[in-house]
């Protein structure tokens, strides 16, 4: 609408009240279907107030220095246009929804007073304020209108169900000499849904971009936005950027109790500090009793680390959902180790395949590879998602990836192609087992049953995936049940918080290398304790005849003093030198030739 210099401020003001009248008409309740009918001419109500917002701006010149302010109210719509010189103590700019008697509805928008101060120092003098207030727009957007792109990843406690349009369209514009300018604000919304048992909703801060899907007039969008605040009736978010707002609500069919996932939550933290301890023992255990170093067991303590660190995070992460900063920082190092356990497991699997298929490549360049996909991958993957998705990155009411954003893919997609490639291993490593045992049996027992094939060939088969299955991380994919029933949450919940208890059993407890490494240990300690326990005591001071025993053969030797005094004892005394070549120690035995065998004693040391 042009509006000339030469047409009555009156008559102005009297064709927009009406045009806002017939405007609030026109999105009474009672005419949803109507809208719905003629869907195909016009692109919905979004057209009416694309076209509000254009009548609106031009209000601007009809204010003057004596009347800086206009409002127009309609049962549906209210529309404010005012005018404001700026100062060094301006204050923000507030604007409120229809009220009901003296009780505000909760809607209303905001620009801060410190955004105000900055126009100030920029050099602007007058700047005018549009607000636009849309109370009856939701029954107009249902899950199939405008809405469905915002997607979101359901858990086991609830069901997506859709997206809907939960709130009233608030807007807000700023003008300086006919030029419109965009800055931050903030804004709170009533939620416009009935509340019922068995559903729940979480909200989005949107926007109506009208160059989006531009052959329908335009659609809701979350750039520069995000929640702020959230409560049972109401949200207040944050934007960086002056439009069209509203709350977008998800939708969610919840499956379990209140009771039920207290107990679900117990049952993790117990897990997580069961399988903590596990881990931690495992660590310790292949660096203390000296396993052989070779790229299975680095793998194995690769993988026992990045999970032991995910699962401490999680012990922790509820402590540090009160500060935004600190839960920006458990979020993204949860994100990267448990992206770095999961290609692990996913390195676990290639290096299975390796064993089973022959691999033309060295060890060393394999390991290259190996840290490569373990480490290299979830740092890439963390590092774009935060690049890309900063202010959406984390969840509103604890420190995990945004579920109400694709966000969530950047965990979710590179965890299914992981568990898919170790399916694919795990399959083949069964095939090539049951070969296997179906050969041996041929040979080693051609004559025994079709039973007992039949069993030797169904154990060959299970046993490879009952070791295999949680170290490669497909109990994960239980999670695509779990909304299901409350029992298969129990068994994804109990499978997966307790891994590292398991990874401990077939790591360490059953572990043939650990096992023999600490065997070894026993040995040699053993051993040493022998050594250590052969001091002699004393010597007996007698007349001695020295003899050698070497390689078994005993020779006695007297000494001269016994041969020229042969008379001088009755009953005379010899001794023998005794040499042990397995021990390299002499033994004194002294020989009495008339009475029984003396040996001189040993003094234990240590023993």
């Amino acid at each position: 609408m042009d509006v000339k210099a030469s047409e009555s401020t009156v008559t102005i003001g009297e064709l927009s009240r009406n045009f806002i009248a017939v405007a609030g008409a026109m999105f009474e309740k009672d005419h949803v279907s109507k809208w719905a009918a003629i869907r195909e001419l016009v692109n919905g109500p979004m057209t009416v107030v694309q076209s509000i917002d254009r009548m609106a701006a031009n209000l601007n010149l009809l204010l003057t220095a004596g009347s800086s302010e206009m409002v127009i109210d309609s049962s549906n719509i209210k529309l404010k246009v005012k005018q404001r010189v700026l100062s060094h103590d301006s204050a923000g700019a507030d604007f409120y929804g229809l009220q009901s008697g003296n009780e505000s509805t909760g809607d209303y928008i905001s620009v801060p007073p410190e955004q105000i101060k900055d126009l100030q120092q920029n050099g602007f003098k007058k700047v005018t304020f549009v607000n636009t207030w849309y109370g009856s727009l939701h029954p107009y957007f249902g899950s199939e209108n405008n809405v469905t792109q915002f997607s979101a990843v359901s858990d086991g406690s609830r069901k997506y169900v859709g997206t809907v349009l939960g709130s009233s369209v608030i807007s807000t514009t700023i003008l300086s000499d006919d030029q419109q300018i965009n800055m931050a604000v903030h804004y709170q919304l009533q939620h416009r849904v009935e509340y019922t048992p068995g559903i729940e909703f979480e909200p989005i801060c949107v926007f109506w971009d009208f160059n989006l899907r531009m052959e329908k007039g335009g659609s809701w969008s979350t750039t520069g936005c995000f929640v702020t605040a959230l409560g049972y009736k109401s949200t207040s978010c944050f934007c960086n950027h002056t439009t069209n707002f509203a709350l977008l609500l998800q939708v969610y069919e919840v499956h379990r109790s209140p009771a039920e996932e207290s107990t679900l939550r117990i049952l993790t933290f117990i897990g997580c500090g069961v399988s903590l301890c596990a881990l931690a023992m495992t660590f310790i255990l292949f660096i203390a009793v000296g396993v052989p170093n070779s790229d299975r067991t680095t793998v194995h303590k690769n993988l026992i680390f990045a999970l032991a660190t995910a699962e401490t995070l999680i012990l922790f992460s509820e402590l540090a959902s009160s500060n935004k900063a600190l839960c920006m920082a458990v979020t993204a190092l949860l994100h990267l180790f448990f992206m770095a356990s999961f290609t692990w497991m996913l390195v676990e699997g290639l290096l299975l395949w390796s064993k089973v298929v022959s691999v033309n490549i060295s060890e060393d360049r394999r390991m290259k590879l190996y840290y490569v996909i373990g480490w290299g991958l979830p740092v890439i993957i963390v590092g774009i998602t935060l690049a890309t998705s900063f202010n959406k990155y984390v969840a509103d009411n604890h420190c995990w990836l945004n579920v109400q954003t694709d966000i969530i893919w950047a965990f979710v997609g590179p965890v299914l192609f992981v568990l898919s490639v170790n399916a694919f291993v795990l399959f083949r490593v069964v095939m090539v087992t049951v070969a296997s045992a179906r050969r041996r049996s041929k040979m080693l027992t051609p004559s025994s049953t079709p039973q007992l094939q039949a069993w030797d060939l169904t154990w060959a088969a299970i046993k490879p995936v009952l070791v295999l299955l949680p170290l490669l991380g497909l109990t994960w994919l239980c999670g695509v049940l779990v909304h299901l029933s409350v029992v298969l949450a129990y068994i994804f919940t109990a499978m997966n918080a307790f891994q590292g208890l398991y990874i401990f059993l077939v790591y360490a407890v059953y572990n043939s290398e650990v096992r023999s490494a600490i065997k070894r240990m026993k040995e040699k300690k053993k051993a040493l304790s022998f050594t250590n326990c052969s001091q002699p005591i004393s010597f007996l001071t007698t007349q001695k005849t020295t003899g050698s025993w070497d390689h078994g053969k005993l020779s006695l030797s007297t000494p001269e003093s016994s041969v020229s005094s042969p008379k001088q004892s009755v009953s005379t005394k010899k001794s023998l030198v005794l040499k042990n070549e397995g021990f390299r120690k002499e033994s004194i035995v002294t020989v009495s030739l008339n009475q029984a065998v003396q040996l001189t004693a040993f003094k234990p040391s240590g023993c």
